[in-house]
């Protein structure tokens, strides 16, 4: 690497990396904040299979890297993996983002695709293409970096780890707060929804950016060649410890203190006592998948739990950019002063249990958000609302119920629970009564004309879901003698309903007009409600218009605030920085200096199996109750984590550096050994050969 290429002391191909890095990270984190809203929204899945294609999808995001890391250390090399995986993986992003276009199949232009099964294989190759390409160039960024300094440039290498943490956790901050707003937008050729387009397309665009900016700098870059896995040294080691012990399976062979000893006849002493080691630390690997289970799941369950509360806002990677620096500065320090040995694996323990408190607080965090969640029939029941048009009050009569009053232009308080299939409804003042047909499994509303004596009365289906996405399902009901326009639903007969609209929060505006005349009427709206809003008999034209349109509240906005959701995320981050950046560094701390890259290989593969856990767990438990599934978790990873201090306690540290330099010591003596007996055999064969010659000339 020649000088002209330094900066400030610091190599130029570095600021490729890191904006490269940047880029990719905020693709891939964006992509992933809205992907579980698609899966639920876009492509209709239930929420157990969005559940279950996003963990399956993160999963293979984390066994892909020890695939990208044979491949950059036996063949390829490490730039040119990187190269080919970002255009599988910007591929990947643009071929998400075309799925995510309900105009492709949307013939009859309602919005809604007509071909989902076109959208379910785009969106599968997409995400196939991008597991492939983010975990095959995760290994090899940040090595690849590593590789553009020097050996008398280590503070700034170090200095070069830490920026490119750092542009990690930027890229996921400002990704989870940007995609999720460009998915609120509308947009569309024929239709306007939910703009997954755009929020996939972003992503996409800054991967392209992210492999066209690391191939600007690719004459800059200092490329060494691979130089063979490791992990398939160690594998092919173990393989064959594995298969000549069983082949010396029997009693008559005397036992060896390790099983890995029994690769001693084809493999070095160092190696086998480095894969020992390694071996050490990955058993106490066995617990930690369940961590994981519970962590992924704040990009799936706590996203949909957040669509069913109140609000919105981004906190995750906010508190990881805060919480590191305060633990690291402030936390460790203060304990250290305290007296206390909080060794790596203490740490980890308590991470570990901070993450099942998490899990806890999102349970009764659920408890709460059922509560404010409505009631509907079962398959043997009947719902109905009664809702006066008229402009006096009426007193009601129902069977099984007392008599109530129904003021004017407002109706009854809550649905009423049949199990019969039409009840009678009796007026006082004047004496009416009507036979009223109802539906089974179905939520409905009774329109009660003005004129009580009309021949028709109309019984309209309601609403038998919490609308989605925090949308808020409106309709029109006319109670006026003739017919009424309303802007966005059309026009609504005398005595009748309009269709349910879908209505974003906020402030909405509605124009009303018979034609001759026009009112305006405004009003603000939640999250996921369901109103009726009644145009009364008595409604008058002029300034005060509005005044006299009554709202019916058939569904409550969610009323539970999604700032609740912070002492769980609180807890998950913090159980995330103490537990996963200490392990890390305990990993490093205890593995031999030629095997990191195995135990980096070994921790993803446990963040990919606690992935599936949460599929497999899901499906077997099969729980109804939200909450209860997440006492479940909370309840599995404390069985872990007391498991896990077990194991911890017995655990003894080891100082890999002093372990190797005696098998090197070893090895040492040993050569000297052997040259010396090479000596004494080359001076017996000289003695013998100057005896044999002095023998043929006495002869």
């Amino acid at each position: 690497m020649t000088d002209y290429l330094n900066v400030c002391g610091y190599p130029l191909s570095i600021f490729f990396i890191v904006v490269n890095e940047f880029c990719e990270r905020f693709s891939y984190y964006g992509m992933r904040a809205v992907l579980v809203l698609y899966f639920r929204y876009f492509l209709r899945f239930d929420d157990d299979l969005a559940t279950s294609i996003y963990h399956t999808f993160v999963a293979l995001c984390y066994l892909t890297p020890i695939l990208g890391a044979i491949v950059a250390d036996s063949w390829l090399g490490k730039f040119k993996t990187i190269i080919y995986l970002s255009i599988v993986y910007a591929i990947g992003q643009v071929v998400m983002a075309v799925s995510a276009i309900h105009d492709i199949t949307d013939t009859d232009r309602d919005g809604t695709p007509d071909n989902l099964t076109l959208h379910i294989v785009l969106s599968m190759v997409g995400l196939l293409l991008i597991a492939l390409g983010t975990g095959g160039i995760k290994p090899c960024v940040a090595a690849f970096g590593g590789d553009q300094f020097q050996d008398h440039q280590a503070k700034q290498r170090s200095t070069f780890f830490s920026v490119f943490y750092l542009c990690i956790n930027g890229g996921s901050l400002l990704s989870t707060i940007i995609t999720p707003i460009l998915r609120g937008q509308e947009c569309g050729i024929h239709s306007q929804q939910k703009c997954y387009p755009l929020a996939f397309g972003v992503p996409a665009a800054l991967m392209v950016v992210a492999l066209v900016v690391f191939i600007i700098g690719s004459g800059m870059y200092h490329k060494t060649e691979p130089q063979g896995n490791i992990m398939l040294d160690v594998c092919k080691c173990i393989g064959f410890a594995i298969k000549n012990r069983f082949r010396h399976r029997s009693s008559s062979y005397p036992k060896r203190t390790h099983w890995m000893d029994w690769a001693e006849e084809k493999h070095e002493k160092l190696l086998i006592a480095q894969i020992k080691m390694v071996l050490k630390v990955l058993f106490l690997y066995i617990p930690l998948p369940m961590f994981w289970t519970l962590f992924d799941q704040k990009g799936s369950r706590w996203t949909l739990q957040a669509t069913t509360m109140d609000g919105n806002f981004t906190v995750n990677p906010i508190l990881i950019l805060t919480l590191v620096p305060i633990m690291d500065s402030v936390v460790y320090p203060l304990i250290k002063k305290c007296g206390l040995n909080f060794t790596p694996l203490r740490r980890m323990t308590v991470g570990m249990f901070l993450a099942a408190m998490a899990f806890v607080a999102a349970a009764l965090v659920q408890i709460q958000i059922d509560k404010t969640l409505p009631t509907f029939p079962s398959s043997s029941q009947s719902q109905l609302k009664l809702l006066n048009m008229g402009s006096i009050p009426l007193t009601v009569t129902l069977p099984n119920n007392d008599p109530f009053v129904i003021e004017a232009a407002t109706a009854s308080a809550n649905y009423l629970t049949f199990e019969e299939e039409s009840i009678q409804v009796s007026f006082q003042s004047p004496a009416i009564s009507r036979n009223i047909s109802l539906a089974k499994n179905k939520r409905q509303t009774l329109l009660i004309p003005s004129n009580l004596s009309a021949p028709m009365w109309e019984v309209t289906d309601d609403v038998m879901a919490k609308p989605e996405q925090g949308a808020n399902a409106i309709r029109f009901v006319n109670g006026m003698a003739g017919a009424v326009n309303v802007s966005t639903f059309g026009s609504i007969d005398y005595s009748s309903a309009s269709n349910y609209s879908l209505i974003s929060n906020g402030k909405a505006t509605f124009t009303i007009t018979n034609g001759a005349n026009t009112c305006k009427y405004s009003r603000e709206f939640g999250f996921g409600s369901s109103y009726t809003l009644l145009i009364p008999s008595h409604f008058v034209w002029g300034p005060t218009c509005s005044e006299s349109i009554s709202g019916v509240e058939d569904i409550q906005p969610n009323s539970f605030h999604m700032g609740w959701q912070i002492p769980q995320y609180f807890l998950i981050t913090c159980g995330e920085v103490v537990f996963s950046v200490t392990g890390l560094e305990f990993s490093y701390s205890q593995a031999p200096s030629n095997m990191k890259a195995v135990l980096q290989a070994g921790w993803l593969f446990t963040v990919a199996i606690g992935n599936f856990i949460v599929l497999i767990v899901a499906e077997i438990a099969q729980i109804e109750e939200q909450w209860a599934e997440f006492v479940l978790f909370a309840s599995l990873l404390v069985a872990v984590c007391v498991i896990f201090s077990i194991m911890a306690y017995f655990y003894t540290y080891m100082d890999p550096a002093e372990i190797e330099a005696q098998f090197r010591d070893k090895d040492g003596t040993e050569e000297s050994d052997k040259e010396e007996l090479q000596m004494q055999k080359k001076d017996f064969v000289d003695h013998h050969n100057d005896d044999d010659e002095a023998k043929q000339s006495k002869m």
